[in-house]
Order: structure tokens, then sequence, then C-alpha cells
């Protein structure tokens, strides 16, 4: 037991503490704390590899239009080309076809001639005979049409001192007088105040086996169209006549007999009495040399 104080108490116990142990080593507390590395959210990794991969359709979609865009230019380069290259053979299917248009008479579109030279074309009528006329050539300087006839039409007329004959056209008639007649070519020329369209003379002669059409009045049957082909040139009495196979009748005498091009080739005057397709005109060249104003 402790001892005791002669009061009876405990006495109070030294306190101490012992001394610690030195050192000139330092001391070490521990290893220093490592600061974690942050976690990567797998987003970001999603997000780079989606970026990665537009990247590389961006690239290939561009490649993809600049390699299309050539083709495109190639493409339209080529069709250019072909176009060019089809003109230019067009051109000369065309020339070519002229050409042999020129050398042929070319086709003849009868109902393409007919409605457009028909409105030129009449019955030509006296108190003795009927027949055919046509305006053709230049317009006269007084103003009004000049147009061609056969002299026996008129003859009659002219020889007792008539000069006034009649036009008619799909129910309508127009006064005009003679002014000229050529007996030994069998040519008349007729004027009316009235304004007609002019036909055009052929420049050129027509070929054997070359189309024509007719227009005339046939037994008074005016707007007749009859087509056949030049046959042959004949010389009767002394001048030159075209032969062709187109049907012609009394009445068709003075009409106008045209080419494809619709041209005046010739001015019909007689048919053989006892045959069929044996038809006589007075070329053209011949009515101009004889009437030149109305060429």
């Amino acid at each position: 037991m402790p001892p005791t104080s002669p009061t009876g108490s405990i006495p109070p116990q030294p306190t101490s503490i012992p001394p610690q142990p030195t050192s000139s080593w330092p001391v070490s507390a521990g290893p220093a704390p490592v600061a974690a590395a942050p976690r990567r959210s797998p987003l970001a990794g999603i997000a780079l590899a989606l970026a990665v991969v537009l990247l590389i359709v961006v690239g290939v979609q561009a490649a993809l239009i600049v390699d299309l865009e050539k083709k495109v230019d190639k493409t339209n380069a080529a069709a250019k080309a072909a176009a060019t290259d089809d003109a230019a053979r067009l051109k000369a299917l065309e020339d070519r076809a002229d050409k042999l248009e020129q050398k042929t008479g070319g086709s003849l579109d009868a109902a393409a001639v007919a409605e457009s030279v028909r409105p030129s074309v009449f019955r030509v009528t006296t108190k003795y005979a009927i027949g055919t006329g046509f305006a053709v050539g230049k317009a006269p300087s007084g103003g009004g049409t000049n147009l061609i006839t056969n002299y026996h039409v008129v003859a009659e007329a002219y020889e007792k001192g008539e000069k006034n004959v009649n036009l008619e056209r799909t129910d309508q008639r127009f006064p005009a007088k003679i002014i000229e007649v050529h007996p030994d070519k069998d040519l008349a020329v007729l004027h009316t105040d009235e304004e007609f369209t002019k036909l055009a003379p052929a420049a050129a002669v027509p070929k054997v086996g070359e189309p024509v059409l007719v227009i005339g009045s046939p037994m008074g049957l005016e707007d007749t169209v009859t087509t056949g082909v030049v046959s042959a040139f004949r010389t009767l009495n002394g001048e030159a006549l075209m032969q062709f196979d187109a049907a012609i009748n009394p009445g068709n005498s003075g009409g106008p007999v045209f080419n494809a091009k619709k041209e005046v080739v010739g001015v019909a005057t007689l048919k053989a009495q006892q045959a069929e397709g044996i038809g006589l005109a007075i070329p053209i060249s011949v009515v101009c040399e004889t009437v030149p104003a109305v060429c």
C-alpha cells in the first residue's frame, strides 16, 4: 500500500512524462498520400469515335461528289459532241436530199401544191368559149393583176372587137380585159383591176419524167386538179411544146402546169383527140420570151 500521510490522506504522486528518445534522423510520417486519377466518362469515348466516323464519311462523300462532278462533266461534253455530230450529219443529209431533189425534180405533194396555187387560177369565160387563166409574174405598173391564157380561148370575142371577159372561181366573178394577144404562139394577156397572188414562172426547164400538176376548168368544172409527169418535148408546126400525161379536156386550155416547187412550167394548150394521156403545153420559157412583162 502506498504510505499515508499523518492526516490520513494519500499524498500526491509525482507525475512525469518519460523523455522521448531524440535522434538526428528525421522521423517519417509514412508515404505521402497519392491523389486518385479522375475516372473518364464512357460517353466521351463514344463521342470521339463518332467524330472520327463522321470525318471519314464526310471525306468519302466529298471524294464521291468530286468523282461524280467529273463524270457529269465528261457526260455533258460527250453529249455536246454527239449533238454537234448529229447536227452535222443531219445537215449533210438535208444537203444530199436537196441535191437529189434538184436532180429528180422533187417529190410532188399534189395536195400542198394545189392548195397553194388554186387561188391564182380562174375559169375564163366569154360569150363564145370557156377556158382557164392564171395570175403570173410581176405586178403591172398601174396596179391590178395580169393573167395568161390561150389565144384560142378568147379569139372569137377578140376578133369581134369584144375585149371584155370574166374571171370566175368559187361563185365569184371578176371583170377583165384582153390587153395583148399573140396568135402565133396561142397566147393572150388579160388584165383585171383586182389584186391576186401572182404565180412564179420556173427558172429551169423540167426534166422528162419529172412530176407535174395541172389545174383548170375541164368542161367548165373549175379548180379541177390532175397529176402526171413530163413525157417528152416536141416540136409541132415549128413550135416547141412540152408533152405530159396528166388528164386535160376542153376547158383546160390556158391553165397552168406546175412542178413540185409550185412554179409554173407550162400553159396547157391542147390534147390528142383520139388518145388518153397525151397533153401538150407551151413551155413557160416561151411565154416569158413572148410576154416579158409577165415574167
